[in-house]
């Protein structure tokens, strides 16, 4: 599902097809942004912040976010799309420099708008700090995740108090430190599990596929996530499921292992 890592990616696929480049063709499908066009304006870059990307044109921002099933591809001009075009939520065709023509188009998007890039905080200014941002402040993430009274696996999800991670890493980053799920974000060692979540995303940064264990092999790449009843890797008790969320509308599946994460520190 897309993280921090995978719209990281994305970002820098589409800024190296984009930036600098003219706009020949801007098409945004949903009601209230159908009007917007920015042909003739000049890319100036593509960049992620967290879960959200944002496209820099000309003096204008535009917004979209990813959530569970949306993507960008990146296409040579005239070439067939892969996917529906009824999908498509965002379509830019520009021209690079060097006269090369691309075109990349957002299919199945969700908050997209458009704002003045001065006023581009109104939209992202909530989020925590990024660990995949070259502003990345540790101090200020488990500051704010320190400070987070609910159970560590919601605190460590909400994009407020640090941009980018999501269920797949709050369940890999909680087995490692030992964690349980449950324990109070304001009683675990923050700066710990900050610095350990940021190495992970990173290390995943430019890879195709997510890997925790340090195992390339196919289906030994994580520790306890999507492993319910299997044997844990290092003790060998069955993984646990359960759910946890802010409210009843946003509970995630939480995997854990009852042997290994005892600790509600992760000291």
């Amino acid at each position: 599902m897309p993280e921090g890592d995978t719209v990281y990616r994305t970002a820098r696929r589409l800024n190296e097809a984009l930036a600098g480049a003219e706009v020949t063709r801007f098409e945004l499908r949903v009601p209230q942004a159908a009007t917007v066009d920015f042909r003739g304006f000049v890319v100036r870059d593509v960049v992620s912040r967290g879960k959200h990307l944002l496209h820099h044109i000309g003096d204008f921002t535009l917004h979209s976010h990813l959530k569970m099933e949306g993507e960008w591809h990146v296409y040579r001009g005239g070439e067939r799309w892969r996917a529906a075009a009824f999908r498509a939520r965002a379509v830019i065709g520009a021209t690079a420099p060097s006269g090369e023509a691309w075109e990349t188009v957002g299919f199945d998007l969700a908050d997209i708008s458009v704002v003045p890039t001065r006023d581009e905080e109104q939209l992202v200014g909530h989020l925590g700090p990024d660990p995949l941002s070259p502003a990345w402040d540790p101090v200020e993430a488990a500051r704010r995740l320190g400070a987070d009274p609910r159970p560590v696996h919601v605190a460590l999800q909400d994009q407020r108090n640090v941009a980018g991670f999501g269920n797949e890493y709050a369940n890999e980053i909680l087995f490692v430190r030992g964690i349980l799920p449950t324990a109070s974000a304001n009683e675990i060692d923050a700066a710990a599990v900050i610095d350990l979540g940021a190495r992970m995303i990173r290390a995943n940064r430019d890879r195709s596929g997510r890997i925790f264990t340090g195992d390339t092999r196919p289906g030994r790449s994580t520790w306890v996530y999507g492993r319910e009843g299997r044997p844990c890797r290092r003790c060998g008790t069955s993984i646990r499921r359960g759910s946890l969320g802010a409210d009843p509308t946003r509970e995630r599946i939480v995997f854990w292992c009852p042997v290994c994460q005892t600790a509600p520190s992760g000291a």
